[in-house]
């Protein structure tokens, strides 16, 4: 997603845009050292709901400060998560896959990206709402965990990588958490088509500049990054990897977004019990 922005920024203001990846500790390691770059407009940074909302919640040292280090700039993104079962589980439907797991506690399993992961909280949000017993099983990336899925080792994910396996037809999807259907699976249902509102869960992306950083810069940003989202070409890319592409707004609304998140997502990880070793 960082190198779709960066390719129409660069056609935009005619600066090329570079992307370096800084992985390690869940995103802490390149978030913590962008915080210390310069506020002046060249540096900004892919935050998401990983590193900005959860990992504040699951990490004793992060090295940022996720609500005073960031000058949002804009909403770039919202990638809903999707209950999927393997190609030839028995389960047809989200119906299906609910009554086995009630009557049955503690006989179905879940995979997710380790603890704390989207997929992890998704899927507690649904153990919540449900009151299902259904057993964790966490592996080190959505990788792994979506490749046991497609292998039948695991009954069930709620995943947001997956959409291309869904299509593809290696992965069969049974509900989508989010408020509308999305542009990649036009004909799978929302949770709340199924009777169960409440279960929203979607990780999202959108980019920051550091602390500090002059409003005219964060302004300018925000109009050129909206303008390159909105673009039909890149749009219909973030569609077709299952991103929902909320309408052009600005920053200070991105920043309350933000803050909410927090807040939320601190919530999610209370009701999990995830904590990070």
């Amino acid at each position: 997603m960082g190198r779709l922005i960066a390719k129409g920024l660069t056609e935009r203001i005619g600066q090329t845009v570079v992307v370096e990846n800084h992985a390690g500790a869940g995103g802490n390691i390149g978030t913590a050292s962008f915080v210390r770059e310069k506020p002046d407009g060249y540096t900004l940074l892919v935050a998401t709901s990983s590193t900005n909302a959860a990992n504040p919640h699951l990490y004793k040292h992060l090295g940022f400060d996720p609500a005073k280090d960031f000058s949002p700039i804009a909403f770039v993104a919202k990638i809903p998560n999707v209950l999927e079962v393997p190609k030839d589980s028995s389960f047809k439907t989200y119906k299906d896959l609910m009554d086995y797991a009630k009557a049955h506690p503690g006989k179905l399993n879940y995979g997710s990206a380790g603890v704390g992961s989207s997929q992890h909280l998704a899927a507690s949000l649904l153990k919540h709402l449900t009151g299902i017993n259904v057993v964790h099983i966490p592996f080190k990336g959505s990788g792994p965990a979506a490749s046991a899925l497609m292998g039948g080792q695991l009954d069930f994910m709620i995943d947001t990588g997956s959409v291309n396996q869904v299509k593809a037809g290696s992965l069969r999807a049974l509900a989508v958490a989010s408020e509308e259907r999305t542009a990649a699976l036009p004909k799978v249902p929302t949770f709340a088509e199924l009777g169960l509102p409440d279960m929203i869960a979607f990780a999202w992306y959108g980019i920051v500049a550091p602390a500090g950083t002059p409003d005219e810069i964060v302004s300018y940003l925000n109009k050129e990054i909206n303008a390159v989202v909105q673009s039909p070409e890149v749009k219909q890319h973030l569609e077709d990897m299952g991103a929902q592409v909320p309408p052009p707004s600005d920053a200070k609304a991105f920043s309350s977004f933000m803050q909410s998140e927090l807040s939320r997502y601190g919530d999610l990880i209370k009701m999990s019990g995830a904590k990070m070793e």
